[in-house]
């Protein structure tokens, strides 16, 4: 179905009349930081007196594996190689000797509750840094060297193809077909390869609630402004949907019904979370113009989203084929939806029930990324065939609290670690993705992986079970109080306080809790315990309350 209205104009550099091996490389001219200031690189030794402290006596293989995820994750942390371009020191996800954009958000997620000890956020710096003219920004970048990785690279100037093909196997070099669009000029200087998964705008906002730094939200935004623009300008097909190719899920078998140029339903709702998230920040610094407009671009593709995705007898989104069909087959890329807001409420409650259905994503391990009731469901985790990945899981479990649904976010996250600590126990480790239906790692799968990995035994634990939510913004932190018996943190991180929580029981009253809280500073606790919602406000030193 065409796109009943014309494209925007992103703004990119006019057509150009010199060849491709020609044109202007200029990197970074969206962001202003420039230098690397040299940084000696935290060990864990030297960290772990400083690092958050949970306390919960229940289960001390979960203290255990919060302390291991970060051992392993000091072992990650660089300083950017002479030559390369890199303005900051950042944690990489040790998978290869590249950078990939989509595991540095997600690693920025459980560095937040460190900041500034680590190198979290500003492990996004380099992928600014190396930005094109166009605003392209590419998902894997030479950690020696700063150059894109080669088989990303538009060498020839063509317009769009993916180098890989939908399938990553037999078809490589495939075109992109524009259906209802005049193919984008000028030729973009990378593949589809590369141009996936758009979360930085995520991963900032997601870092500003840790540290209210609105500088930083300033510094960024230029950069992720333009790297909006670009993805709208060669990724958006003619139906006003975005395109994608195997890169989003590597080995999925919804690949190959998106050949030549069908529009994913994850990579559409990244772009309205993108959308939103520029709204966001364009309104934290102060330009309310552009945050409203980026409110309306994300409202119209929320409802093309919800017009051509959505399959009210089967209560779910699918793909669209380039033909323009509903493609059969349920991934876990429906549920970016909640995360973007796109889903309306009989919408967020058909994706609920499927989250509940054992027959397809409620698993032993939940979420797989293929509902277990379609053909090529691996019960071992087959990659994207079924594994259980901390990045998607972490998405239902935000998708899931934006919704109104925080009860099954919780159930998700106590249920991921659950297993994740079962296997940590069996193993030692954690690991790159996991078996959906019993208690090991996927098959394929790496050791030692944080990582994105990371997340399930830092934050999830953090924020699930121990119960701590930060907004430094509102200089507020809340505390759901879920366990009966002696729980808390110490050196909690935020908003550029250092504070200590300690609940336990009093003596002789089951229903009565003490809190004990110690900080360096002034904020508001927001306590939610047995139905009751209370503030307490909090003052630089130690204070005790019976609750």
């Amino acid at each position: 179905m065409p796109f009943s209205s014309p494209l925007s104009d992103p703004g990119l550099p006019a057509v150009s009349t010199v060849a491709a091996a020609e044109r202007s490389q200029a990197r970074g001219r969206y962001f202003a930081k420039k230098t690397a200031r040299v940084e000696t690189l935290p060990t864990f030794a030297r960290l772990r007196a400083q690092l958050p402290a949970p306390r919960y006596d229940v289960r001390p293989e979960w203290i255990e594996m919060y302390w291991k995820a970060w051992e392993l994750a000091c072992r990650n942390f660089h300083q950017p190689a002479p030559g390369s371009g890199f303005v900051s020191s950042f944690i990489d996800a040790a998978f290869n000797e590249n950078i990939f954009l989509w595991d540095t958000c997600f690693m920025s997620f459980f560095c937040n509750v460190a900041h500034p000890l680590v190198p979290g956020i500003q492990s996004l710096d380099n992928f600014y840094a190396r930005q094109h003219d166009t605003g392209e920004i590419s998902r894997e970048i030479v950690r020696m060297n700063g150059e894109d990785y080669g088989p990303w690279v538009n060498k020839e100037g063509r317009p769009l193809y993916s180098s890989h093909g939908w399938d990553n196997s037999a078809q490589r070099d495939t075109p992109v077909t524009y259906i209802g669009r005049a193919t984008p000029q000028p030729p973009p200087h990378l593949t589809l390869d590369a141009l996936n998964n758009p979360l930085c705008a995520w991963a900032e906002v997601e870092s500003y609630r840790f540290t209210g730094d609105a500088a930083r939200l300033a510094l960024v935004y230029p950069a992720l402004e333009r790297y909006y623009r670009a993805l709208q300008h060669y990724l958006r097909q003619g139906n006003g949907l975005y395109l994608t190719d195997w890169a989003s899920m590597d080995n999925s078998p919804r690949n190959k019904l998106l050949a030549g140029g069908g529009c994913a339903v994850d990579t559409s709702a990244q772009m309205v979370l993108f959308a939103r998230n520029l709204a966001d920040i364009a309104s934290v610094i102060g330009d309310a113009s552009a945050s409203g407009g980026f409110e309306q671009e994300a409202a119209r593709l929320a409802h093309l989203i919800n017009e051509l995705l959505w399959d009210d007898e089967r209560r779910f989104y699918f793909d669209l084929t380039a033909e323009g069909k509903r493609t059969p087959i349920k991934t876990v890329a429906a549920f970016w939806t909640l995360l973007a807001g796109v889903a309306q409420p009989h919408q967020v409650e058909g994706l609920s029930v499927e989250l509940n259905n054992r027959q397809t994503f409620a698993r032993h391990h939940r979420v797989p990324t293929l509902a277990a009731d379609e053909a090529g469901y691996d019960p071992q985790g087959g990659y994207w065939c079924g594994a259980v990945w901390a990045p998607t899981t972490t998405m239902v479990i935000r998708g899931l609290e934006r919704s109104g649904r925080s009860d099954l976010a919780r159930e998700i996250a106590l249920n991921d670690l659950e297993v994740t600590g079962r296997v940590f126990q069996q193993t030692g480790t954690v690991w790159e993705n996991y078996a959906p239906d019993a208690d090991q790692p996927g098959t394929p799968a790496k050791g030692d992986f944080v990582g994105w990995t990371g997340i399930t035994p830092i934050l999830h634990f953090l924020e699930q079970v121990i119960g701590l939510k930060a907004d430094a913004p509102a200089n507020a932190l809340t505390w759901r109080l879920n366990e009966s018996g002696a729980v808390g943190c110490d050196l909690y991180r935020f908003n550029g306080h250092v504070t200590s929580l300690q609940a336990g029981p009093v003596d002789g009253a089951t229903s009565k809790r003490t809190l004990t809280v110690e900080s360096d500073g002034d904020y508001a606790l927001l306590l939610h315990h047995a139905g009751v919602f209370r503030t307490f406000e909090v003052k630089a030193g130690s204070q005790t309350w019976i609750v």
